[in-house]
C-alpha cells in the first residue's frame, strides 16, 4: 500500500483542492497521512464550501453545491481531528544570531537526517493542498521545506496545488539559497486569477481576512524557475497540470482531480513529464 503524507494549511486550505486528490488516492487504495503546521485540525476556507460564493476574477461560482457538500462532509467527519504536529516533528533551523548558533546547527542537521530518512522510508509522495491559508502558515515555514526536501533529496514525488506552489520555489539548503525548482516546469496560480483588495477569503468567525494575496505567485514562479525552466499560467485552458518529476504542480481548484489523478501515474506507472 502507498502511504501518502499531505500537509495542510490551519488557516485555512481550499476545499476541493484537498477532495480531488483525496479521492483519487482513495480510489488507489493509498494510505493518507495528514500534517499540519501546529498539530491543530485544519479548516477548510469557508468560501469553498459555498455555491453561491462569486470568485471574484471570473464574476461566477468555481464551487459546485456537489462539491461545496462533499466538503462539509470531510470537515464534519474525523478524518482531519488529529493531524500529525510538525512542529513537533521536524526540527527548527537554528537562528543565526544566537550565541550556539555552530553547536546548535550541528545538533539540527543530525536530527534532521535522522527524522528524513524515517520520513521518506514511511512516505511514497508529499502533496502540498493550496488555498489562502498557505500565505499565513506555510510559505515561510522552514519545517515545511525541510520536509519538502526531505522528499525531493529522496527523489519521491513531491505534489503542490495553487498557492502552495510557493513552497516548492522558497525551500532551499541553508548554504545553496537556490530554489529546488531553479531550471524545472511548474504551474500555479496566475496572475489573472488574483483577487483585488477587499475580495480576500476570511478564516472563519474569528475576524481574520485576508485581502489581496500578499505576493504575485507568478512572478515568483517565473524567478525561482530560471531561465532554463519556465512557468505555464495556461490562463483559459481548462486544466492547468505540470510533472517535471519530482514535482507535479497543479494551478488552481479545477486542476485538483488531475492533479491526484498524476500523482498516481507517477507512482503506479513512471510518468516523468506531462503538461509542457
Amino acid at each position: 500500500m502507498k502511504k501518502i503524507l499531505t500537509v495542510l494549511s490551519e488557516w485555512g486550505y481550499w476545499g476541493e483542492e484537498l477532495v480531488g486528490p483525496l479521492d483519487q488516492f482513495d480510489k488507489a487504495g493509498y494510505e493518507v497521512t495528514f500534517v499540519t503546521p501546529r498539530g491543530r485540525k485544519p479548516l477548510a476556507v469557508p468560501q469553498s464550501m459555498d455555491p453561491t460564493h462569486i470568485d471574484p476574477p471570473r464574476g461566477y461560482s468555481v464551487v459546485s453545491p456537489e462539491m461545496a457538500e462533499r466538503v462539509r462532509e470531510l470537515e464534519a467527519s474525523e478524518r482531519l481531528d488529529n493531524p500529525v504536529n510538525l512542529f513537533e516533528w521536524y526540527p527548527d533551523r537554528p537562528y543565526v544570531s544566537s550565541p550556539e548558533y555552530f553547536d546548535e546547527l550541528e545538533a539540527y542537521y543530525t536530527a534532521l537526517a535522522r527524522i528524513s530518512e524515517e520520513t521518506t522510508n514511511e512516505y511514497d509522495a508529499l502533496l502540498l493542498v493550496g488555498g489562502s491559508g498557505p500565505f499565513v502558515d506555510m510559505v515561510n515555514n522552514y519545517r515545511v521545506h525541510d520536509l519538502i526536501l526531505a522528499f525531493y533529496k529522496a527523489n519521491k514525488p513531491v505534489a503542490a496545488e495553487c498557492y502552495a506552489v510557493t513552497c516548492l520555489a522558497l525551500a532551499r539548503e541553508i548554504d545553496a539559497r537556490e530554489s529546488i525548482v531553479r531550471g524545472k516546469h511548474v504551474t500555479g496560480h496566475p496572475l489573472e486569477d488574483d483577487w483585488e483588495e477587499g475580495t480576500g477569503f476570511a478564516r472563519g468567525d474569528d475576524g481574520f481576512v485576508l485581502g489581496p494575496p500578499p505576493f504575485v505567485l507568478e512572478y515568483i514562479l517565473r524567478d525561482a524557475t530560471g531561465p532554463d525552466g519556465g512557468f505555464y499560467g495556461n490562463f483559459g485552458r481548462p486544466i492547468s497540470v505540470i510533472v517535471d518529476y519530482p514535482f507535479i504542480t497543479a494551478r488552481t481548484a479545477r486542476d485538483s482531480y488531475p492533479c491526484g489523478e498524476k500523482v498516481v501515474e507517477v507512482l503506479e506507472s513512471g510518468l516523468v513529464r506531462y503538461g509542457w
